[in-house]
């Protein structure tokens, strides 16, 4: 058996080898669809955007479904304004007025969200093609890693980065997202996200309201209405709407919510248990289908967001998506820290990396 593994594990290296062989000789820039398949759990992903597209996984009576909100071709994702699957960054979600400043310099931004920079402006890491560095699909743990290089001044951000995610499946039923990025000659702040919707009954089944949800966060960052931690200011959850410590359904409490001028979630959770280490971070299931997912990740804090702006909009398969079709759990750093002293910085001195690791375990 030992052998039989040791074998194994030298198809995989010699897989890898080749592909980033592939990768150097001609930069596998043009965009594509790749799947990562393990029986009857799989995923598809493309380089734009470095974007999870689908995943697909049995229910509790053994019925597949897609269990991911997107559209059917790359050219809807180009003009999708709803996040559906991309990394996104620089610096995801929002930052105060599209301006920093930083060693006293003051830097400004592509501003996309009204006066503000959401998910690194009009042209951030969701826009872009990366680089398909590694494409190891026939493995015991199958992967792909993107590459994107960011370039100085891009979208207003200082200094050239490189970004990696890698989208890996494991035994049994699980999707790790693994992102990393390292400043190359000046100081820039970083903070991506991975923006999936998920809805276990499956994509365009209807709204995720009935899905009980457990978040381990006891308190959540204050925003104000334009989802802006103004008074950076930490409370408690205890006795709000947001308290999700215990198993609730996400619409039991929803219509008491504003998730900025919609009603919804659109929150911002600080996890418990230390920073930078991996922990739970929510557990969701969907009773209909049995089908439930646990995260683990290794960021300070989590969006969560209802889908609370989708109205009407074309889906995959021919589905349409209204308000509530599903949900996000967006691990990531303080939302505009780096225009809040008080809140851990997120600014990368050249040389540092920056590791942000996601685990999402399926089961039915």
């Amino acid at each position: 058996m030992a052998r039989d593994q040791l074998l194994l594990a030298l198809l995989c290296l010699a897989a890898s080898s080749l592909s980033a062989q592939a990768a150097g000789t001609d930069g596998r820039k043009m965009v594509g669809v790749y799947e990562l398949k393990m029986g009857d759990f799989s995923v598809k992903v493309t380089n734009w955007g470095a974007r999870l597209m689908s995943l697909v996984l049995p229910d509790s009576k053994g019925n597949l479904a897609d269990v991911v909100l997107g559209k059917d071709t790359i050219a809807e994702y180009v003009n999708d304004t709803s996040y559906f699957g991309p990394i996104t960054g620089r610096v995801a979600q929002r930052i105060s007025r599209g301006r920093f400043v930083l060693d006293g310099k003051v830097y400004h931004l592509y501003r996309n969200d009204g006066r503000n920079t959401l998910h690194g402006g009009g042209r951030g890491f969701h826009k872009v093609v990366w680089t398909v560095k590694e494409f190891v699909p026939d493995c015991d743990s199958p992967y792909i890693t993107f590459y994107y290089r960011s370039f100085d001044g891009e979208q207003g951000f200082p200094g050239n980065l490189d970004a990696y995610v890698t989208y890996r499946l494991s035994n049994p039923y699980t999707l790790g997202v693994h992102m990393n990025a390292t400043a190359l000659d000046k100081p820039t702040p970083v903070n991506l996200l991975q923006h999936v919707y998920w809805n276990l009954a499956g994509h365009g089944s209807g709204d995720v309201l009935g899905h009980t949800l457990r978040l381990f966060a006891s308190r959540y960052t204050v925003l104000d209405g334009e989802l802006l931690p103004s008074s950076g200011r930490v409370a408690p959850v205890a006795g709000t709407p947001l308290d999700f410590r215990t198993p609730t359904a996400i619409g039991a409490r929803i219509r008491q919510v504003m998730g900025g001028k919609v009603v919804g979630y659109d929150a911002n959770y600080v996890i418990d248990g230390e920073p930078v280490s991996m922990r739970p971070v929510a557990q969701v299931r969907d009773g209909a289908s049995g089908r439930a997912v646990e995260l683990w990740a290794n960021q300070v804090t989590m969006q969560l967001y209802t889908g609370n702006w989708l109205n009407n909009t074309k889906g995959k398969d021919g589905k349409v998506y209204n308000q509530y079709a599903g949900f996000t759990l967006e691990t990531m750093g303080y939302v505009d820290a780096v225009n809040h002293p008080e809140f851990p910085s997120q600014t990368l001195l050249p040389g540092q990396e920056y590791k942000h690791d996601m685990v999402f375990k399926f089961s039915f």
